[in-house]
């Protein structure tokens, strides 16, 4: 059953000794849609704070329920690396929290998150300081695309209302297109694999369909 990532934002989290605040966001690689992170936000906790939470430490996201557990303790979250919203997560950002937690690194070429059931980093080569300075281009905000225009190949036919996750993979399966007024301002549904590029700089996400088949598969959904 897939989920509504859009559902969760404000959902509780809780330490295996206490709360930590609650869900601010979801960062996702647009390579394979695979969310490699939750973003925590510690309110008062940690005088808002914002932190990474990997599924590491999730295991399966189950249908929404008043609190998230994170196996983690408060002690281990207080001492992880911190996030800048503004700023894109940088390579060796990943590698510090990576190593803070004794975690195995994500793999770049996985499709999923592999044959131990999370992903795997592949380290950067020697000498490669510079590039792992910037941030990682594939890794997104599920916050900041949504609301994204959405283009098919004959003109705009919405935008991003939200984002449907597999709670055992972590996969974003699909996306939920709120159509504009050329459509009823209906809401439909279409696969991340229908998705070619998201442009940044235009806040623009282009799949490959076309409007008719858009209002086709929402008939069909209606029957």
């Amino acid at each position: 059953m897939l989920q509504s990532i859009q559902e969760r934002y404000g959902e509780k989290l809780r330490a295996s000794d206490g709360e930590i605040g609650h869900v601010r966001d979801f960062y996702f690689d647009d390579k394979n849609w695979i969310v490699r992170y939750l973003v925590a936000d510690t309110g008062g906790w940690l005088a808002g704070r914002l932190v990474l939470i990997s599924p590491h430490a999730l295991g399966h996201l189950y249908p929404e329920g008043k609190v998230l557990l994170v196996n983690l303790t408060r002690q281990q979250i207080e001492n992880s690396p911190s996030i800048d919203e503004q700023k894109p997560v940088s390579r060796q950002h990943e590698e510090e929290y990576h190593r803070h937690y004794g975690y195995a690194y994500y793999a770049e070429s996985m499709p999923l998150w592999g044959l131990a059931g999370y992903p795997v980093l592949v380290p950067p080569p020697p000498g490669s300081e510079a590039k792992q300075q910037s941030g990682d281009s594939h890794l997104r905000s599920a916050r900041a695309v949504n609301g994204y225009a959405v283009e098919a190949s004959d003109g705009t036919v919405g935008e991003i209302a939200d984002f449907l996750i597999d709670g055992r993979t972590w996969v974003i399966r699909e996306i939920v297109v709120e159509c504009g007024h050329w459509y009823a301002g209906k809401k439909v549904i279409v696969s991340t694999d229908k998705v070619s590029r998201i442009s940044y700089d235009q806040s623009t996400v282009y799949v490959d369909s076309t409007k008719r088949a858009f209002t086709e598969a929402s008939e069909r959904a209606e029957e």
